[in-house]
């Protein structure tokens, strides 16, 4: 039972397993929802969906998959449960709906003129008392009015005799690879932490007072610490202007949320690719450009650096000198990105183009090997994946 549901998501590229397949029939065969699309949707997400980042395909796909009333034919109506809508009947008339039934020939009468006009009817309807459609008196149907009804369709219920509802679903795009906003940026960015304790015993060690205050005899002695702060240090090399101009919202964004994340940060410019000078203020990148080298020197490599841009360029930028679209420049792209790279081990580079493009452009490709992988789709996975990747580098040079 529902199988081709699982091998649906399976095959999407969801996270779903056979465990947690077997734990959805277990409790379908426990009953632990009721007859109601709105209540299996739920237990399937709950069981089958293990992070927030997946209810958007999940729900596209559910709803692909159970598609409303509308959309399924006779021969597929036909397959639902006789025992689904018996029980669903049992579980929500009333006493005196149910005499009423019992007076017009019983659920059994009920369900097969159901069946019977399902196989009769050929287009939609509405008003009346016969057909199955909307705003009637009919048994079945939507939005209107009998003792023993069916509702098909309808997104609501409005005199409370409804029995089922199969209705069309609308969702919500919650999906992990949708770009970011400030505080997506902000929550993601915290993850990078190096947590030192430095300054003023102002915070209480509740660990420390237990053992004190025992050792004092049950008299109650307050130990303090300093705080915990985060004392990680960024670069964050910005790609401005050309091509980049597309891409301008979420870069301003991601320097919002670093300027907001990192007390050591340090933020430079360069175009398409770094070069021998930065510059702080793109207005007057002219006069006022800091050398590479002096970066270089003036930032140790205990920094994590994190450059921005699309990466796209004539790839005579990267392999020769005087490759630049601006200047004559007497190294090559490599050449200077290679001392970055043996600088500071912890680097990642962020990619505003959507990762299906990459391919396309031959320079992303270039820069993607030299990175060894270490290029990362400007999106929430993206940024929490160059996050752990830091955070790694970052573990790995202190335990060595």
């Amino acid at each position: 039972m529902f199988l081709d549901f699982f091998l649906l998501l399976k095959n999407d590229g969801l996270p779903v397993t056979i465990k947690e397949y077997l734990t959805l029939l277990e409790a379908l065969d426990n009953n632990i929802v009721d007859y109601s699309v709105d209540d299996f949707y739920y237990l399937c997400r709950s069981v089958l969906i293990k992070h927030e980042q997946h209810i958007d395909r999940f729900d596209l796909l559910f709803g692909k998959y159970f598609k409303g009333i509308d959309e399924i034919d006779t021969d597929e109506f036909m397959k639902i449960p006789e025992e689904w809508l018996r029980r669903g009947f049992e579980r929500i008339l009333s006493e005196e709906d149910k005499e009423m039934i019992k007076a017009m020939g019983g659920l059994d009468k009920l369900i097969e003129r159901l069946k019977e006009l399902m196989k009769e009817q050929k287009k939609r309807h509405a008003g009346g008392g016969k057909w199955i459609g909307t705003g009637g008196t009919s048994p079945f149907g939507a939005y209107g009015y009998h003792p023993q009804g069916i509702r098909i369709g309808q997104a609501e219920s409005r005199n409370r005799r409804a029995v089922k509802v199969w209705e069309k679903r609308e969702f919500k795009n919650l999906d992990d690879s949708v770009e970011l906003s400030t505080r997506n940026m902000k929550m993601a960015l915290k993850r990078l932490r190096l947590l030192t304790r430095e300054g003023r015993d102002e915070e209480l060690d509740l660990d420390g007072t237990i053992q004190r205050t025992c050792k004092n005899a049950g008299y109650l002695e307050l130990e303090m610490l300093p705080s915990r702060k985060n004392n990680v240090k960024v670069l964050l090399f910005l790609d401005i202007g050309g091509s980049m101009d597309d891409h301008i919202e979420i870069c301003a964004q991601l320097f919002s949320a670093a300027k907001y994340q990192f007390k050591h940060l340090e933020h430079f410019y360069f175009h398409n690719c770094i070069y021998e000078a930065l510059w702080k203020d793109n207005a007057r990148r002219w006069q006022q450009s800091i050398p590479t080298f002096e970066v270089l020197h003036k930032y140790n490599n205990d920094y994590n650096v994190i450059i921005v841009g699309d990466a796209s360029m004539s790839p005579w930028e990267l392999l020769y000198p005087n490759g630049s679209v601006e200047h004559n420049n007497d190294e090559a792209g490599f050449t200077w990105l290679t001392r970055i790279k043996n600088q500071y081990p912890q680097m990642v580079w962020l990619n505003p183009v959507q990762k299906d493009y990459w391919r396309y452009t031959e320079s992303i490709h270039m820069l993607k090997e030299f990175m060894g992988s270490r290029m990362y789709p400007l999106t929430l996975a993206g940024l929490q994946d160059s996050i752990i990747e830091l955070k790694t580098k970052n573990y790995s040079l202190q335990h060595n």
